[in-house]
């Protein structure tokens, strides 16, 4: 396996300049600021405390219970399961659920461990959903500590995402085991900050989400260019816009649901 991300700049640059030609600046801060009104509602709900979700460390101590709503409106603003919310409501119950949230962003045991147990935990749900859930909880709860891995950007069973277009051929995502992808996820996500402003993407200075939505850029205008391919005009018509598609692989179509 490569120790090692190169990012394909050009491939990259290409999919950014189509994006940014739709969209205007305050429309891209609009969208990192609604991702970060997300990240403080996970924070506030998955924290034992106020005070606990202000500071950086992992949260001590003993918590109540999520309250049923919480943990719907957490579960509706994850993309992969906002479909889904009753039928893991009925299957698992909030009470743990909210339990097994909480467990996974508690930093008691290694990363691996908690991520190991949460998937086992949900293993009636598809595996992507798992991960997505999972990694979104992580992220957004301490996003200076954990990074984002969802199907659409990288989806091991079809090798498909926006991280497959920006990054070299070269570097291996796959790994034997769910704990070392994310791993691998995270080497490529922070190698696609690092260098996305020196590459002119202009991520830097619009906070800890700039790259999430990048990404979801790339992945948007990978689709319209399949779709553009391969289906009718009329069905192309009733594609969601740019930002409108962003926001809802981000889960912050309506962000007003996240108001602590």
């Amino acid at each position: 396996m490569s120790t090692t991300v190169a990012l394909d700049t050009e491939s990259a640059r290409a999919f950014m300049e189509e994006a940014l030609a739709g969209i205007a600046d305050e429309e891209i801060d609009s969208i990192c600021q609604d991702v970060a009104l997300k990240s403080r509602f996970f924070r506030s709900k998955l924290a034992p405390s106020p005070a606990a979700a202000r500071e950086s460390g992992p949260p001590r101590g003993p918590s109540p219970p999520l309250a049923d709503e919480d943990v719907r409106r957490i579960l509706r603003a994850v993309f992969a399961t906002r479909r889904r919310v009753d039928s893991i409501m009925k299957e698992y119950g909030a009470e743990a659920l909210g339990s097994w949230m909480r467990a996974l962003v508690r930093e008691s045991d290694p990363l691996d461990t908690r991520l190991q147990t949460f998937d086992d935990a949900l293993s009636a749900l598809p595996e992507s959903h798992r991960y997505d859930l999972a990694t979104e909880l992580l992220h957004f709860t301490y996003p200076e500590r954990y990074w984002l891995w969802t199907r659409w950007m990288w989806d091991p069973k079809t090798d498909t995402g926006a991280l497959p277009l920006v990054v070299s051929e070269d570097f291996e995502l796959h790994a034997d085991s769910l704990p070392e992808r994310y791993r691998n996820v995270g080497r490529a996500v922070a190698f696609v900050q690092r260098v996305g402003e020196a590459a002119g993407f202009r991520v830097a200075g619009r906070g800890a989400f700039a790259t999430d939505v990048y990404l979801s850029f790339v992945y948007v205008i990978y689709v319209y260019t399949v779709l553009r391919m391969r289906m009718t005009q009329e069905f192309n018509r009733v594609m969601p816009e740019l930002p409108e598609f962003s926001r809802r692989l981000l889960g912050v179509k309506q962000p007003l649901d996240y108001a602590c």
